[in-house]
């Protein structure tokens, strides 16, 4: 497992879980499609770094850092 912030643009990740301490963001996380399992690829990064643009299912979906990081995940291959 991994943080958000170890990605680079067109590296490929696996929703495997969620910071047990952010209850109420992993609802929004989920209501947005991050369900575990789900594959993403981060697509753009911001120039400051924030926020940073996911392709997940087909949409892009903009995330700042700290709700990215709420994210347990795996690399693809």
């Amino acid at each position: 497992m991994t943080n958000f912030t170890s990605l680079t643009v067109g590296e490929t990740a696996e929703v495997v879980g969620y910071d047990p301490t952010e209850k109420s963001y992993r609802r929004k996380l989920l209501s947005m499609g991050l369900t575990k399992g789900t594959s993403f690829t981060l697509t753009k990064v911001a120039p400051m770094g924030d926020p940073v643009e996911i392709e997940v299912r087909g949409f892009k979906l903009s995330l700042r850092k700290n709700e990215a990081n709420v994210l347990q995940i795996r690399k693809v291959k």
